[in-house]
């Protein structure tokens, strides 16, 4: 039986944590790389090595992940001073799992290619719960031997995975997934809202859009952050969608589509982001709707 390859992961955030830790439990020898070193501790604890850059990440694996914020963080990470691409041995596999645009992914793509690098664009769907079950969903695109290569570590983190077509498609299949989450919970947040100007008790409520034909796993395991967002963690972040709806429209305007939920909901997230803050669950839309239905728009406008 073959060894497993061995893996780099960097990007030791709140999805990138859980990720990694089911690579280190699926068996894979784990290098990890974060700008902030002590978030990596829980898995140097497990196993894991550290690299004290992205170049030696590189050097040290056969597959790398990446998992980031945002493009500027992955180019910077791959292609900056000291990055992935200044380490990586020819042939390695880049699986870039950010949601950073088709646009960005392709162009990483073609740097990553120059130096006889495959990447995959393959980021991912699903909370950080999601992700501590191994039960995310992964959309790539790319090379289709590479993908293959890549596959059994896409499964140690993932309970579904599609190769979509070239590079960018696992990228562009995430903004439209990310449209529909930002569109639910901008929907969702508003029927909340009426429901409860009409008097009905906001439980209530909730339980009636999940037992009915608009019911989805979305409504289902958001039920507990909508109905008490205090007592429940942050799991998608109202700047992060609004960066993801921001590239949504972008796409959108490039191929003549008119993106009207798209730019519904990116007026619905700025909005919250603004009351609430940028750093507050996707869930607060619904708090301030709230808000500025009592009269109360006292936070700062989001830049």
């Amino acid at each position: 039986m073959s060894s497993p390859v061995t893996v780099g992961f960097a990007g030791i955030g709140r999805m990138g944590l859980p990720m990694a830790r089911n690579l280190l439990a699926a068996g894979f020898p784990l290098t990890v790389f974060n700008r902030t070193e002590e978030r990596c501790q829980p898995l140097l604890d497990a196993g894991a090595k550290l690299a004290t850059n992205p170049a030696e990440l590189a050097r040290a694996s056969e597959v790398v992940v990446t998992m980031v914020a945002d493009g500027e963080a992955a180019r910077s990470l791959i292609a900056g001073p000291e990055g992935i691409l200044e380490g990586a041995e020819p042939d390695l596999v880049l699986l870039e799992m950010s949601t950073i645009g088709p646009t960005a992914a392709r162009e990483l793509a073609a740097l990553a290619f120059e130096r006889g690098i495959w990447m995959v664009d393959a980021p991912v769907s699903g909370s950080t719960s999601v992700a501590e079950a191994a039960a995310l969903t992964v959309m790539a695109g790319g090379e289709a031997d590479a993908y293959e290569r890549a596959l059994p570590v896409l499964r140690a983190m993932s309970k579904a995975q599609f190769h979509l077509g070239p590079s960018g498609s696992g990228a562009a299949m995430k903004l439209a997934l990310n449209l529909m989450i930002a569109s639910t919970t901008h929907a969702l947040s508003e029927a909340l809202v009426l429901a409860e100007s009409a008097g009905i008790e906001r439980g209530e409520a909730y339980r009636v859009v999940a037992e009915s034909a608009v019911a989805s796993p979305f409504v289902g395991y958001k039920e507990t952050a909508f109905l008490d967002p205090d007592g429940v963690p942050t799991a998608f972040a109202l700047d992060l969608m609004r960066k993801d709806l921001a590239l949504a429209l972008e796409l959108g305007e490039r191929a003549g589509i008119p993106m009207l939920a798209a730019s519904a909901a990116a007026e619905a997230m700025t909005l919250a982001a603004g009351l609430e803050g940028g750093d507050e669950d996707l869930v607060r839309v619904a708090d301030a709707l709230r808000r500025v239905a009592a009269g109360d728009e006292t936070g700062e406008e989001a830049q």
